[in-house]
């Protein structure tokens, strides 16, 4: 009653023992691909954390930065500059993960939030009420009257631009360990397994333990049961591309180190320019928000002091130099998986499944 080693000679096998040889043959095919994933698998969880890591490291300096420019330059409104600046850094952290937020809504937000504190403070730094609807007031007349000129707007696009290719490389790399997460558990047809069966147990119902498959015939085997895998090998190839395709773009002129190292000098000259067309502004705002409460004897406008660049290049240095690295090792593995889907049967037929160095093998149906 054998359905699959159906042999001429004696055999000492039943059909249970053929179904326990087809449940052995699924999970051991399961177990070679999960084992041959690992090595990729790995590879690009480890890029995943790496890349955040820098990432993190980046933005924690940039942040580091704009927090010193309000503190040695712009002193009055330093301990409330902090929650926006706080605020900005978090909203571009979320953007590269993939969050559904904008480079221009988070950049803008900030600015909203800036105004009244560079209005009450620099421009106008006898302003007692700060109430909530006249602050509202203010941040949204920014809007209108743009108080920081075109350094709000060259900043979202600096920024657009640097971060759009992390973004996508940080969605690409996860895409990709769900591909591969995918594939491990892709199922075994009845043929497939019927056919792995007569491959690698077969010759046992005859007492031939020691023998094991042909080359060409465990490849034949392989790449039927492996045909679903093969068909992503062009959709692989094209993955590999646009990775190194992300790649050369985190890495060219609008790169995202120095997009976020400059963030601290666009915001100085936001506020250097607001400060400057203080007297036009103030103007506009009592037009549209009315003259808010002052203390007596108006205080003279915060005097304008030109900051000087904040000393912590090493660090950034650091930084970019690490993710530099960890780009061109990522990139330089992943182009040497390009034919990782292609090449899977021949990768499974490798090693101890086959005999490779002797007269006698298995074809299936003897011994040859």
């Amino acid at each position: 009653d054998l359905q699959i080693c159906q042999h001429r000679a004696p055999t000492c096998c039943t059909k249970k023992m053929e179904e326990s040889y087809q449940a052995a043959v699924r999970r051991e095919r399961t177990q070679s691909i999960q084992a041959l994933n690992f090595e990729l698998k790995y590879m690009i969880v480890g890029h995943i954390t790496a890349f955040q890591e820098a990432f993190e490291s980046l933005l924690r300096f940039a942040e580091n930065r704009t927090s010193s420019l309000f503190e040695t330059a712009y002193r009055p409104m330093a301990k409330e500059a902090a929650e926006p600046v706080k605020e900005l850094f978090t909203d571009i952290s979320l953007y590269i993960l993939g969050a559904e937020t904008t480079v221009e809504s988070a950049v803008l937000r900030f600015f909203d939030s800036l105004f009244p504190l560079v209005y009450s403070r620099l421009i106008n730094p006898g302003i007692t009420d700060l109430s909530e609807d006249y602050t509202e007031c203010l941040r949204l007349t920014r809007q209108d009257i743009n108080p920081f000129g075109h350094y709000s707007k060259n900043m979202v696009t600096e920024l657009s631009k640097s971060l759009w290719a992390s973004r996508m490389l940080s969605q690409a790399l996860s895409l990709g360990i769900e591909v591969i997460n995918t594939t491990e558990h892709a199922a075994v047809s009845k043929e497939c397994s019927r056919a792995l069966v007569k491959m690698q147990y077969c010759p046992h119902c005859q007492g031939l333990t020691l023998i094991r498959p042909c080359v060409g015939y465990c490849l034949n085997v392989m790449r039927g049961c492996l045909a679903s895998l093969a068909e992503l090998d062009a959709h692989w190839r094209q993955f590999i591309s646009t990775l190194e395709y992300l790649t050369n773009e985190m890495a060219a002129s609008h790169e995202l180190e120095m997009a976020l190292s400059g963030m601290w000098s666009s915001i100085n000259e936001a506020i250097l320019h607001a400060q400057l067309n203080g007297p036009q502004l103030s103007a506009t705002v009592d037009k549209v928000c009315g003259q808010p409460k002052q203390q007596e004897g108006n205080l003279s406008s915060a005097s304008i002091v030109p900051v000087k660049e904040v000393t912590e290049t090493q660090t950034f240095v650091m930084a970019h130099t690490s993710l530099n690295n960890k780009r061109r090792e990522f990139i330089n593995y992943m182009k040497r998986s390009r034919t990782f889907y292609a090449s899977i049967a021949e990768r499974l037929c490798d090693g101890d499944l086959v005999m490779r160095d002797s007269s006698t093998c298995w074809n299936g149906e003897d011994v040859v």
